[in-house]
C-alpha cells in the first residue's frame, strides 16, 4: 500500500543517513591525533608531581626550576623547566599520558623547545624517549633509551642536533651532520619518524634535514662482505711503477756531501805546533745530489691493489620495519651542562605531523616572534648602557690628561730660574741688583 511503501522508504533513508553519519564519526576518530605526552608546564608547581627526580647513587644532580627566562613574549605562557646549578648533571623524566605500544603504520613526531639564555659554550640540551622499565629513581646516563633526539653543544666546532636510535641493543648515530642553534633565543625541534622508513628533522618549524632510515643510520649489515678468506695470490703485481732499466748512473754523480770550506784561511795566529795541523771547516757539497736512482716508468704488468672477492654476509637480514618502535612510556631530560640556564618547554608526542606542525604555529611560533623584539629591545638598552659608559670613560681619561698637562704647564713655570736665566730686578736699588745678582750665581 501507499503507507506502507513510505514507511520502508523511510526506513531506508534513515539507515542511510545512520550509516553515513557513523563512517564520517570513524573517519573523524581515525583523523584524530593520538597525543601520548603534551607538556607546556602551565600549570605552575604541579610539574614536580608528575616530572621524577633520579636518586641514582654517584652523580650530583642539578636543581630544575620554572621560569620564563630574562626575555620572553608572555610572562605565564613561555614558562619551562630551567636548568640552575652549573657544572651538574640533570635527569628527570615524566610517564607519558598514552603509553607507545606500537608505531606500526603509524608516524612518530618528538617536538620540544630549548633555550639556551646562558650563551652555552659545553652541555646537552635533548630528550631522550624510554621504554616502561626504566626505573625513574634511578636513571642515568647509562639508562636503555628508545630515541635520543636534541641539540648538544661542546665547544665551537661540536654543535650539532643528536638523533640517536637503538636497534637491537646498539645505539646508532645520523651519519648526516646537522648543526643545531646556538644563540640565547628559543628554538623548536622535531623529530619524524614515518612508517614508510623515512625521517625528517626540522627546527623552528623548517626542514634542516631528511632521508631514509636505512640510509642515514647502520640499522642493517651489508648484504655482502669481503671474504675472510681469500688471499692475494703471489704473481699479483700491485705495483704500479718500476725501474727504468735502459737508465743509467751519469760518471759525475758520485760527490761527496760535504767538502772543505774554500774560503776558508788559516788563521795568522794559528801555531801548528800548538795547535795541531790547521783544516778548513767543512761545508755542504752544492754538487752532492744523494743517492741515485733510476727513474720510474709504468709497470706494463700493474693488475691495480688487490681486493678480496665479495661473499653474501651470513649476518645480512632484511627488515622494512626500521621505523617500528614499541613500548614507549617515559620522557626524560638526561644531560650534563658546565653552565646552566637552558629552559625545555613545549614538550610534544604524537602520531601527526600536521598537528605538530600547528601546535608549533600556536605556540612557538607567536612566542619566537615577540621574544626576539624583548631580546632585541633589551640589547638595545644594554648597548645604550654601554656607549655611555664608554663615553663617561673617555670624558675621565680626557679629563685626567687635561690635568696632566696643566701641572706639566705648571712644573714648567715654577722651573724658570736656569742657570742661564736672568733675574729681573724690580728695583733700581743697587742693593736689590747686587742681592740678586748673588741669588744668580747661587743659583
Amino acid at each position: 500500500s501507499p503507507t506502507s511503501q513510505f514507511v520502508v522508504s523511510y526506513s531506508s533513508s534513515d539507515m542511510i543517513r545512520r550509516v553515513v553519519l557513523s563512517s564520517l564519526l570513524l573517519a573523524l576518530a581515525l583523523c584524530e591525533p593520538t597525543v601520548y605526552l603534551r607538556e607546556d608546564f602551565a600549570d605552575g608547581d604541579a610539574w614536580s608531581s608528575r616530572w621524577v627526580q633520579s636518586e641514582h647513587d654517584g652523580k650530583t644532580f642539578g636543581k630544575l626550576d620554572l621560569s620564563a627566562g630574562e626575555f620572553f613574549h608572555d610572562a605565564e605562557k613561555d614558562v619551562g623547566l630551567k636548568t640552575m646549578e652549573n657544572a651538574r648533571f640533570y635527569a628527570v623524566s615524566t610517564e607519558f599520558s598514552t603509553p607507545v605500544e606500537s608505531t606500526e603504520g603509524k608516524t612518530l613526531v618528538a617536538q620540544f623547545s630549548v633555550k639556551h639564555e646562558q650563551k652555552i659554550d659545553c652541555g646537552g640540551g635533548y630528550l631522550k624517549l624510554f621504554p616502561s622499565t626504566l626505573d625513574q629513581k634511578q636513571m642515568h646516563g647509562e639508562s636503555p633509551y628508545n630515541i635520543m633526539f636534541g641539540p648538544d653543544i661542546c665547544g665551537p666546532s661540536a654543535r650539532r642536533v643528536h638523533v640517536i636510535f637503538n636497534y637491537r641493543g646498539k645505539n646508532l648515530l645520523l651519519k648526516k651532520e646537522i648543526r643545531c642553534k646556538d644563540d640565547e633565543l628559543t628554538h623548536l625541534y622535531t623529530l619524524i619518524v614515518r612508517a614508510d622508513n623515512t625521517y625528517e628533522v626540522r627546527i623552528d618549524n623548517k626542514k634542516e634535514q631528511s632521508g631514509k632510515l636505512e640510509e642515514d643510520w647502520d640499522f642493517l649489515e651489508p648484504k655482502e662482505i669481503a671474504d675472510p678468506e681469500a688471499t692475494q695470490p703471489e704473481d699479483w703485481d700491485d705495483n704500479p711503477f718500476l725501474d727504468d732499466p735502459e737508465d743509467t748512473k751519469p760518471e759525475d754523480w758520485d760527490q761527496a756531501e760535504t767538502i772543505p770550506d774554500p774560503e776558508a784561511k788559516k788563521p795568522d795566529d794559528w801555531d801548528d805546533d800548538m795547535d795541531g795541523e790547521w783544516e778548513a771547516p767543512v761545508i755542504n757539497n752544492p754538487d752532492f745530489k744523494g743517492e741515485w736512482r733510476p727513474k720510474q716508468i709504468d709497470n706494463p704488468k700493474y693488475q691495480g691493489e688487490w681486493e678480496p672477492p665479495m661473499i653474501p654476509n651470513p649476518n645480512y637480514f632484511e627488515d622494512d620495519k626500521l621505523y617500528l618502535q614499541k613500548d614507549i612510556k617515559f620522557v626524560g631530560i638526561d644531560i650534563w651542562q658546565v653552565k646552566a640556564g637552558t629552559i625545555f618547554d613545549n614538550i610534544l608526542i604524537t602520531d601527526d605531523e600536521d598537528f605538530a606542525r600547528q601546535v608549533a604555529k600556536e605556540t612557538f611560533e607567536v612566542s619566537a616572534a615577540g621574544e626576539k623584539e624583548k631580546k632585541e629591545a633589551k640589547d638595545e638598552v644594554e648597548r645604550k648602557k654601554r656607549e655611555e659608559e664608554r663615553k663617561a670613560r673617555e670624558a675621565e681619561e680626557a679629563a685626567a690628561e687635561a690635568e696632566d698637562e696643566e701641572e706639566d704647564d705648571v712644573d714648567g713655570d715654577e722651573s724658570a730660574f736656569t742657570e742661564d736665566a736672568v733675574v729681573e730686578s724690580p728695583s733700581t736699588d743697587k742693593e736689590e741688583a747686587a742681592e740678586a745678582g748673588e741669588i744668580k750665581d747661587e743659583l
